[in-house]
């Protein structure tokens, strides 16, 4: 893919980038510049190219405005120890954004030419990519939406795709801590046949009032049954779930109404290596209740880009709540070890025997 530059004339100076990095938040600040390509029928993917960061214009009758057509994903940048820069898994984002394209009936992206343009403006703002202190990163957002101007049920004619960049810290501003959760018994994130495992805006504008009603009642994320039996537990607003056994196993529910997460198809891989059986299946609500009640259930935790691993805490639902299964600890043995081997193998600071880290600088 052919990628045009035009440098950013007034990039933030390098006395305020260092303030930005040294407490960067999460998704508050972005870097100087953007990457746009466009698509259409007649030309395919075509006009790639790198320009100051900014506001877009937009047509009232923007088709994405108006029917939700749009993808995207979310991947970080990591600076090692010795300045290089380096990638988490672009592929598998590549990949998965591909699959969302092809739910969504937009265009799909050459995975080869996805990593391309990540590349491409990681490079452009390598400057803003942290030291790994407190595990800061880069987040990237590569995204696509119905840039067609025309009001009519159909596949937009023409479709815009963008990348753009923000320093983050953590996630979750008090550290890494237990999660409580709650859990909605109204509502449900997706169901056979919908979009739960794209990574589409409109899976997260349906978890929002969900997660209104758990901000309610004290909690900081929800959790989602199955749309069909609402026995089934399935993700939470933006994290997939892992449950540890007494013996050593691991369960995590099964994809199909879920998002595939990068950072839990890692964790599968990743537990493996590190000698815990994953097991992909169903697992009922009852299941949570009483194996923590029994003992069976010794560790819970949730996972995701933005998060990677944090252990959850109590659970609660209109009619009782669960205790933590660590109960005051601050996440479990398992838990913890995972999470340290995968930011180890992110970070550059552990052998990556997985071939998972891609250079970029």
């Amino acid at each position: 893919m052919q990628i045009s530059t035009t440098p950013n004339p007034t990039p933030v100076d390098d006395a305020r980038l260092a303030e930005i990095l040294a407490a960067p938040g999460f998704g508050t600040y972005f870097t100087d510049h953007m990457l746009t390509v466009e698509w259409t029928p007649e030309e395919g993917w075509h006009a790639g190219r790198i320009t100051p960061y900014g506001p877009l214009t937009l047509d009232p009758a923007t088709a994405v405005l108006h029917y939700a057509q749009e993808i995207f994903e979310g991947m970080k940048a990591y600076r090692h120890a010795d300045g290089s820069v380096w990638l988490f898994r672009p592929e598998a984002n590549a990949e998965r954004m591909a699959r969302s394209s092809a739910r969504l009936a937009l265009p799909v992206l050459d995975p080869a030419d996805f990593v391309a343009t990540v590349d491409a403006l990681v490079r452009a703002d390598e400057r803003w990519v942290p030291d790994a202190e407190g595990e800061k990163s880069l987040y990237l957002r590569p995204f696509m939406f119905a840039s067609e101007t025309f009001l009519g049920v159909r596949p937009s004619q023409h479709v815009t795709y963008m990348v753009i960049a923000s320093p983050a810290g953590a996630y979750f501003k008090g550290g890494v801590k237990p999660v409580s959760l709650w859990l909605t018994e109204e509502y449900t994130r997706a169901g056979r046949g919908g979009m739960g495992a794209a990574k589409t805006g409109g899976n997260y504008a349906s978890s929002l009032v969900a997660q209104q009603e758990a901000s309610a009642h004290g909690c900081d994320q929800v959790v989602f049954l199955d749309a069909q039996e609402g026995r089934y537990v399935e993700e939470l607003g933006g994290m997939n779930m892992y449950f540890v056994h007494a013996d050593g196993s691991i369960s995590t529910p099964e994809t199909g109404t879920i998002l595939e997460g990068i950072t839990r198809s890692s964790i599968i891989e990743l537990a493996g290596k590190l000698g815990h059986q994953v097991r992909e299946r169903k697992f009922t609500i009852d299941e949570w209740r009483d194996g923590v009640t029994s003992g069976d259930i010794v560790e819970v935790f949730a996972c995701g880009t933005a998060a990677v691993v944090t252990p959850v805490g109590s659970l609660k639902w209109a009619g009782g709540d669960v205790p933590s299964a660590t109960g005051d600890a601050e996440g479990g043995p398992v838990t913890t070890m995972i999470r340290q081997a995968l930011v180890d193998i992110q970070y550059g600071r552990a052998e990556d025997t997985f071939g998972w880290m891609h250079r970029v600088v």
